[in-house]
C-alpha cells in the first residue's frame, strides 16, 4: 500500500535519473577503431603432397 501511494514520486525520480545519464553520456564520443587488414601478414600452409591410394589407405 505505501508504495502505491509515492508510485508518482518514484516514477519522477527515475525520470530525473534516466534524464541525467542521458545528458550525460551524450557528449561522450564513442571510440574509433580502425584495423589496417593488409599490415596483418596472415601465415599460409601450402599442401604439396599426393592423395593416397585405395590401397594405400587400407594398409594404414
Amino acid at each position: 500500500m505505501n508504495i502505491a501511494k509515492n508510485m508518482e514520486v518514484i516514477f519522477a525520480a527515475a525520470v530525473v535519473v534516466v534524464s541525467a545519464t542521458s545528458f550525460a553520456t551524450a557528449a561522450v564520443n564513442p571510440p574509433v577503431i580502425s584495423v589496417k587488414a593488409d599490415s596483418v601478414s596472415i601465415p599460409t600452409v601450402t599442401v604439396t603432397a599426393k592423395r593416397l591410394t585405395a590401397a594405400e589407405k587400407a594398409a594404414l
